[in-house]
């Protein structure tokens, strides 16, 4: 049974869900907001939140380095708006000093392999690959690399995609995330019986689900398919500015969100027909005819 340990927690299906908040790039480059969903996510107890990191000179394709575009801070070029989105060492150790303040884990996903080397000195509890990264085998190794757990999500990915970035890394300490990189994602995109099938696929690996609805709902569904973990971006308003904001879970919704998973956990039982003791003395009231005794 598919079993992977991440900081202090066990993940796997003999465990609780392992809850992740996405913040990304949802403080818009503020660490205040930074500061301000990890306290929510910690409160509503997530297990873990994740930021984003890349060098922007990688990540930016070149010709797009100098169009200008509308930011918070105005309009300015796109690689400069890149700049400006990214946390530092100095944000960095805060946020690590904040985390370990809540008792939340943190990590990121690391969009280059120069973002590997950076996160590396504060030793992450895992590497999250991102759906666009699956592809980039030279990333898959370098996190590989590392000897952390990988969680690696699926969105835009066929399933050829998937079986060879499987077999470029192997399945030790691997977590797959079904997931559809649309956002917000409609009902009809999400495919969740996707998550049985990677179960099937990958016994030795925790599956999970990063979900980028509109709602709650499908999220729950999810646990109850299996999802040994589960990701939704978090933000303190989804009409702020941002890609990613109109896909993310306010504070009192991610509240919601962890409490009904753990209500949903309890829910779905070990499998076996019980009789509970509460159910004895209705027994006696409303049933006619006891049952036989079968010999």
């Amino acid at each position: 049974m598919a079993l992977v340990q991440i900081g202090n927690k066990m993940v796997g299906d003999d465990a609780p869900a392992f809850i992740i908040a996405e913040i990304g790039i949802n403080h818009n480059g503020s660490l205040d907001i930074a500061k301000n969903l990890i306290e929510g996510a910690a409160l509503a107890g997530t297990d873990a939140v994740k930021f984003q990191k890349r060098t922007p000179e990688k990540c930016v394709p070149a010709d797009q380095w100098y169009v200008e575009r509308d930011t918070p801070w105005g309009r300015m070029t796109y690689i400069d708006y890149k700049r400006k989105m990214e946390f530092g060492v100095k944000e960095y150790s805060e946020i690590d000093l904040y985390c370990r303040k809540f008792g939340i884990l943190w990590f990121a996903s690391c969009w280059d392999e120069n973002s590997v080397d950076f996160m590396e000195q504060f030793e992450p509890p895992c590497y999250k690959i991102a759906s666009a990264s699956l592809t980039d085998t030279a990333l898959l190794l370098k996190c590989r690399s590392t000897g952390r757990p990988i969680i690696a999500s699926t969105g835009m990915s066929t399933q050829q995609e998937i079986e060879l970035a499987v077999e470029s890394i192997g399945c030790e300490n691997l977590l797959i995330a079904h997931s559809t990189s649309t956002y917000p994602c409609p009902p009809q995109q999400l495919n969740l019986r996707m998550i049985q099938t990677l179960k099937r696929m990958y016994p030795d690996c925790p599956i999970g689900y990063s979900g980028h609805e509109v709602g709650l709902s499908p999220t729950w569904a999810a646990v109850a398919l299996g999802a040994s973990f589960v990701e939704r971006h978090i933000t303190l308003d989804r009409s702020m500015w941002g890609s990613d904001q109109a896909a993310s879970v306010e504070l009192s919704g991610f509240r919601r969100l962890v409490a009904n998973i753990r209500d949903v956990e309890q829910a779905l039982g070990d499998g076996v027909k019980h009789v509970y003791q509460e159910e004895l003395e209705k027994r006696k009231i409303l049933r006619r005819v006891q049952s036989l005794q079968i010999a």
